[in-house]
């Protein structure tokens, strides 16, 4: 799944480490998740909307099929 969350840190000039510590996750789950190696659980991308005060829509893009 595609994201922007690398998008949206860098627009906060937060590391990867910063952000993950306002989401409670290791900066290697960050990371994966910014390659799309790892897609979150719906909880954490909850998380990650509120922080960013988006839509969980807003953040995770659906790659076409």
């Amino acid at each position: 799944m595609k994201n922007r969350l690398k998008v949206l840190r860098a627009e906060r000039d937060w590391s990867q480490q910063d952000l993950a510590d306002r989401l409670e996750v290791s900066r290697q789950s960050v990371n994966a998740i910014e390659k799309g190696r790892y897609d979150p659980s719906l909880p954490l991308a909850f998380r990650i909307a509120d922080l960013f005060a988006m839509r969980i829509e807003e953040i995770f893009l659906r790659e076409a099929d």
